[in-house]
């Protein structure tokens, strides 16, 4: 068995970049609702709830980042990881209520009609500048959270240019309400709701195969790589688990041309190097077997 460096801990960078996106989104929600308030905008009104998520999101992101300890400990000997992918769930939650809660607003007008708006440019400036905010927020989110590996930051970027589209879907809504075309904000507001439903849905398909423990590497691969490590006979039992690119468990049994310990263990160094250099960060376990053990099957 072998121990190799596990993620790099960048919590701290994380954590800095939530609260700067914290702020800002709280601003956000604030403007919104001002200007809601004041111009008796339902939709901007419903906006502005919709981004209430934005700020829940980055709290639920402070808090798990704080959790998401990748060393381990002894309590958690594979590390805390899974902590952020489950905050990254809780964010394709949140884009799923948001979903609801557009086609929601969207039926009731349509039903109901709504309240009168006054509209005037004053308040479409103050929209064009929280929409401003939003794609500044979506984009830095979005860069850091790539340099950083963290799910978290990219997750939350999603959800922010989610965020972004119905800002515009809105601020589209009450440019027509200005000119007269009051059906604009409603028939506007369906797509929307669709690509906010598909970014929870890619949230989501990306969060699952780390916390139900999927197949991180097809068993073929690893074995056509481990074959070319000079001194390999066989190897086979084959699973792998985790994210590629992020932390991948490996196990598997193998059998070696050495019969001494000192020597077999060379072997299995150059197996984990080779693997490591391919998956890594990998933490990798190898059971060496005898040399006249055979094995049929390469994988579970």
């Amino acid at each position: 068995m072998v121990d190799r460096p596990l993620t790099p801990d960048n919590r701290q960078a994380v954590q800095r970049v939530l609260l700067i996106t914290l702020a800002l989104n709280l601003a956000v929600v604030a403007l919104k609702a001002a200007v809601g308030w004041l111009t008796g905008s339902l939709s901007l009104l419903a906006d502005a709830l919709h981004s209430v998520t934005d700020s829940a999101n980055n709290v639920l992101g402070l808090a798990t980042n704080r959790l998401a300890d990748p060393q381990p400990d002894r309590d958690h000997p594979y590390g805390h990881q899974k902590f952020e992918a489950i905050g990254a769930l809780g964010i394709a939650a949140f884009l799923g209520i948001a979903c609801f809660e557009i086609f929601k607003s969207a039926i009731e007008r349509l039903v109901t009609g709504g309240k009168p708006v006054t509209m005037g440019a004053t308040a479409l400036w103050i929209m064009l500048a929280v929409l401003g905010i939003n794609i500044f927020v979506a984009f830095y989110e979005r860069r850091v959270g790539l340099a950083l590996n963290s799910k978290i930051l990219v997750a939350d970027a999603r959800h922010t240019m989610s965020d972004i589209w119905v800002t515009i879907v809105v601020l589209a809504g009450l440019i027509g309400v200005w000119r007269g075309l009051n059906w604009l904000d409603v028939a506007l507001a369906f797509p929307v709701a669709l690509l906010v439903f598909t970014s929870g849905w890619t949230v989501l398909r990306e969060n699952l195969p780390w916390l139900v423990d999927e197949m991180a590497i097809a068993p073929e691969a690893i074995h056509a790589q481990v074959m070319q490590v000079p001194g390999v006979v066989n190897c086979h039992n084959i699973a792998s688990r985790g994210l590629l690119g992020r932390q991948v468990f490996i196990d598997m049994h193998l059998v070696v041309k050495p019969t001494d310990i000192r020597a077999a263990h060379v072997v299995t160094e150059a197996v984990e190097d080779r693997l490591e250099n391919l998956y890594g960060p990998a933490r990798i376990t190898i059971h060496i077997e005898p040399q006249e053990y055979t094995e049929q099957e390469i994988t579970y």
